[in-house]
């Protein structure tokens, strides 16, 4: 067994083990930064090997919650929960409800929202014992399903990142590879076809596959990740689990851009730099990917449909300023909306420690 991180190496504020055993529940907590206002994140139901494999993923997605909160223009932190377990057999009314009493626990500090493995239906047992839930459904005053303006920002990332590399904000005629195709990808997929993009898809989940073909039947699919990747491609759209831009992909990469919907795309430091040398524009994924956070967040004014997708339409402009700090301070893409989300955590989030009456 992997050791468990040490969570005191990390810069986050507050990570909580939550443990209910006739529910079944473990689940982790990680709030990384409230600096500029509550911590908002999802929580991911999996099925992961360990402990520790679950404690570096809650890590690196609360802290990747702050910077994409910072770089989207929210008053909002980061945030991120993990319930170890397979979904397809571990969810229950009493776990989910006994998650929310720990969620509920942290009086506000930690808001959660679907990922990975829960939905908006959860979100609605969740908030029967919880305050803190947004992504909820639409009967119960939500906004529902975050993947549709998840895949609307990753779009509009996508344009930003054609024109800086063909000088026109469009897909039209470019050849997209999307490897996941299930909430995101498939949303993504039909705003690609009608753009008028040729796209090329695969997923491990064979039904996602069926629908796909059914319903967007002039795309392409293909067997495996590996065969996506070695096919002849404009954009790799990477929209499934994180870590997916390895050594590997880098050398074997045909696209010209990498954008998709994919938390934490880069293998490891170093990737990004791999990836500029190889002449790849690389959208950062917290970037790009926002668009649902910004739908979910927009829930806790009052959902309004119009107003998320006016926000998530940032996006496009969002991922200019990245190409263009990256451009002139001379560093690759995923430092620049690093720089810019530090900026502003520090910028906006020193007036939190300016006393009011």
């Amino acid at each position: 067994m992997t050791p468990t991180p040490d969570v005191f190496d990390s810069e986050h504020e507050q990570v909580v083990f939550c443990h209910d055993e006739p529910s079944g529940l473990k689940a982790i907590i990680a709030v990384h930064s409230t600096a500029l206002g509550p911590a908002l994140g999802g929580t991911r139901f999996y099925p992961y090997a360990d402990t520790a494999d679950a404690v570096t993923d809650v890590l690196n997605l609360s802290r990747g919650m702050s910077y994409k909160a910072a770089l989207a223009g929210l008053d909002l932190g980061g945030g991120k929960a993990v319930i170890i377990g397979d979904p397809n057999t571990l969810k229950s009314e009493a776990l989910l409800r006994a998650y929310g009493r720990f969620v509920e626990s942290l009086n506000g500090r930690y808001y959660t929202a679907c990922d990975v493995g829960t939905f908006s239906v959860d979100m609605d047992e969740i908030a029967r014992e919880c305050s803190y839930v947004t992504g909820r459904t639409v009967a119960h005053g939500g906004a529902g399903d975050s993947s549709v303006l998840t895949a609307y920002g990753v779009f509009q990332g996508m344009r930003a990142a054609a024109e800086a590399t063909w000088g026109e904000p469009t897909l039209g005629g470019r050849t997209v590879g999307i490897a996941g195709v299930g909430k995101v990808g498939h949303h993504l997929a039909r705003r690609l076809v009608e753009d008028g993009a040729s796209v090329v898809v695969t997923d491990v989940w064979q039904p996602a596959i069926d629908r796909i073909r059914d319903e967007l039947p002039a795309v392409t699919v293909v067997e495996s990740t590996e065969a996506l990747v070695a096919s002849a491609l404009d954009v790799y759209a990477p929209c499934a689990l994180g870590g997916a831009i390895t050594d590997a992909v880098v050398d074997v990469l045909s696209a010209t851009v990498i954008c998709g919907a994919a938390n934490n795309q880069l293998a490891h430091p170093g990737i990004e730099k791999a990836l500029a040398d190889r002449g790849i524009l690389y959208a950062p994924d917290y970037c790009v990917n926002a668009g649902g956070l910004i739908q979910v967040a927009d829930e806790l004014e009052g959902f309004v449909f119009d107003r998320a997708q006016q926000r998530a339409s940032g996006i496009f402009d969002t991922t200019r300023a990245v190409f263009e700090t990256a451009r002139t301070d001379g560093v690759p893409p995923a430092i620049a909306a690093d720089r810019l989300a530090e900026r502003r955590m520090r910028d906006v989030g020193r007036l939190r420690g300016l006393w009011l009456s």
